[in-house]
């Protein structure tokens, strides 16, 4: 399984937004995922299929004007200083 880094920005105002990053995120729980507390819009998560595919599935919930990125973490290739959590995920998958 690959892990990506998902990351998005709604872009709507108010009562709008509640809505379209509650229906995002549930869409989004497709996927084994995890969270740092600190990143609002952004999840890593683990699957078999591609960037591409993931980010296909995540764009049926958002509108022409929000934006997307998916990327693949690449094992020995990643840095930051993100929640311990997130790293004990991120390290425990292969």
């Amino acid at each position: 399984m690959a892990i990506y880094v998902v990351t998005w920005n709604l872009n709507k105002e108010g009562a709008p937004y509640t809505i379209a990053r509650a229906n995002f995120l549930k869409h989004l729980a497709k996927y084994d995922n995890t969270e740092d507390p600190r990143l609002e819009t952004v999840r890593w998560i683990s699957t078999n299929d591609s960037a591409q595919q993931v980010s296909d599935y995540l764009r049926q919930k958002l509108d022409d004007n929000d934006r997307l990125f998916v990327s693949k973490v690449f094992p020995g290739n990643r840095a930051g200083w993100l929640a311990k959590s997130v790293w004990t995920w991120i390290e425990s998958r292969p």
